[in-house]
């Protein structure tokens, strides 16, 4: 599937004329979106196909799978303003050539005026416009801090990295049509929810092909290339940000900024089935829940009950609902709460989950709480590997599309709205349906909990997959389903992440279906007694596969969105 922007030679050798190394080969009025490429030396596959195709870029130029992806990040923050950004968070997981794994939390955190009931009424209700909408939804971004503290594993200048994302917001791009769609339908919101003009809102319809140019993020990103994460917590753009949050009542000020830092973490690790599963520790959700999710299905014969059959479907439905009950009860910020690690991927614990399941019986969330044990959707996801066995997968996210829709004035970038994935009242459901309590509630310097799951899956301690999705609430239940599709399942990485895709997360008692998923197992599911309701396309995962025997890269986009690989 091959999409195509053409704007005219003129244009095209205009924008050339200004590019030196190493964006000269950027395309970014003449670009395809390439679904599915086999290459020799080096993968990248994101949400769009400029960043893919500027970490493709780095790569060729010297570049390892780390430095293609902060060069890729930094590209999707002028390309998918929808959730690529420098004003968010996210996580970063590696496998490094010389054996390391590494995990990088740069998840935002809650500023220091924040409190557990800023998001109640004088009721004691929840506010939820206030935690999604505008300046007080915001936490303190990560990206920028993340993105240095990877540095320390890459391999050429930071400068380089950044040259194609400073260039691409300068002179412009081409968007696509699911860009103008998305723009357009959220015009309002920028109109109601920013204090002056952006980049974003324009008089006339945005149609594809039309070029967005972001002057003032292409000046904050001049700063960060010139002054290093400084140039972003520090000096002008931390004052734009400062000045921003006074004019619409937001919390966040300079000493926030300036002392929020990214944190190196261990991986979660585990087996399943001869491979070794690598994925983001707390305050991601992702690892433990995938963890248990991996190992309360690991002893059943679901490879030969078959993909998307009635079995293998209920059987992963009923983990799923296990694994979002502890979630909601037992994870947070680790530096904040106790949490039961050990206890809660125990796989006597994990069995004794599983021991009221019956094949063909349906659950119920009810009956079904969080395990009990002696106390002791708008995100972004993109997968690199080199040719020297490196291997990165970074999701990051700014909450909902466009988070909270304001951009934070004369500075030209999104705003998250990620306070809103605390806990904002026990029991009360968050944009993604997702519940929580103490342990996810809101406090000063606090990582709110987190869905994203950067996964790479090892085989002789050689890096084979390296996946993650956007989705909200349902990441984790995505790469789970495609970890299976290609472990189980046997599907090819195009087949994994592109065949119609199920969710249930505990809250409501539902399986959510894409519309597409077969009409077959619906009804077997239904007639046992299951609901199910079909929603909206989920997630878009990005997926590369080397296997041991070839020495090829397989890389595959997502066909749900403008997701494209690009390699060599």
């Amino acid at each position: 599937m091959r999409f195509l922007i053409l704007l005219g030679i003129a244009v095209c050798s205009t924008y050339a004329a200004c590019a030196q190394e190493p964006v000269a080969a950027l395309r970014p009025y003449n670009y395809s979106i390439d679904k599915d490429i086999k290459v020799l030396h080096g993968a990248v596959v994101s949400a769009h196909p400029l960043a893919s195709q500027a970490g493709s870029i780095i790569l060729q130029q010297g570049g390892n799978a780390v430095d293609a992806a902060i060069a890729t990040q930094l590209a999707l923050a002028v390309v998918y303003p929808g959730a690529g950004n420098i004003g968010g968070g996210g996580f970063l997981v590696a496998h490094l050539k010389d054996g390391r794994n590494i995990a990088i939390d740069y998840r935002e955190t809650a500023p220091a005026a924040a409190s557990k009931d800023m998001y109640l009424d004088s009721l004691g209700n929840a506010v939820t416009t206030l935690s999604q909408d505008g300046h007080l939804a915001a936490g303190i971004p990560g990206t920028v801090a993340g993105l240095f503290a990877a540095m320390k594993y890459a391999r050429l200048p930071f400068a380089k990295l950044i040259a194609p994302a400073i260039l691409l917001a300068e002179k412009g791009f081409a968007i696509t049509t699911a860009e103008a769609n998305l723009l357009n339908s959220y015009k309002a919101d920028f109109e109601r929810l920013n204090t002056g003009p952006t980049a974003f809102v324009k008089a006339q319809p945005w149609q594809a092909g039309d070029t967005l140019i972001q002057k003032d993020l292409a000046h904050t990103l001049t700063l960060i290339r010139n002054k290093g994460a400084a140039g972003f917590y520090q000096g002008e753009t931390a004052r734009n940000i400062v000045a921003e949050m006074r004019r619409g009542k937001g919390i966040i000020t300079l000493k926030d900024l300036q002392q929020y830092k990214a944190k190196e973490r261990t991986p979660v690790t585990f087996n399943y089935k001869g491979y070794t599963i690598l994925t983001m520790p707390l305050p991601s959700s992702g690892g433990i829940c995938l963890q248990q999710m991996m190992g309360m299905v690991e002893k059943y014969p679901i490879a030969q009950w078959g993909f998307h059959s009635p079995q293998a479907v209920q059987l992963m439905v009923e983990a799923e609902r296990r694994a979002y009950a502890d979630r909601a009860q037992y994870l947070g910020d680790p530096g904040f709460v106790k949490v039961p690690v050990a206890q809660l991927t125990n796989k006597k614990y994990l069995a004794a989950r599983m021991q009221d399941f019956v094949s063909m019986q349906p659950g119920s969330s009810d009956h079904t709480k969080a395990g009990v044990f002696p106390q002791s959707e708008e995100t972004t996801h993109l997968s690199v590997m080199d040719a020297d066995g490196n291997a990165v997968a970074v999701t990051t996210t700014l909450n909902g599309h466009y988070g909270s829709r304001t951009v934070a004035g004369k500075a030209g970038f999104l705003l998250n709205n990620e306070m809103d994935d605390f806990s904002v009242k026990p029991g009360v459901p968050n944009m993604y349906g997702l519940v929580g309590n103490a342990s996810n509630a809101i406090a000063p310097g606090k990582r709110m909990l987190s869905s994203m799951t950067p996964t790479i899956v090892l085989q002789q301690n050689q890096p084979v997959y390296a996946l993650g999705t956007p989705g909200g609430s349902t990441i984790i239940t995505s790469v789970f389903q495609t970890l299976l599709n290609v472990l189980e399942f046997g599907l090819s990485p195009a087949d994994a992440v592109n065949k119609p895709k199920f969710h249930h997360q505990w809250m409501p008692d539902l399986i959510y279906v894409e519309a597409s998923f077969p009409d077959s197992t619906v009804q077997a599911l239904q007639q046992i007694g299951y609901k199910i309701e079909k929603r909206a396309p989920i997630g878009r995962t990005e997926i590369i596969k080397r296997a041991p025997a070839s020495r090829y890269l397989e890389a595959s986009g997502d066909k749900r969105g403008d997701d494209s690989a690009a390699g060599y």
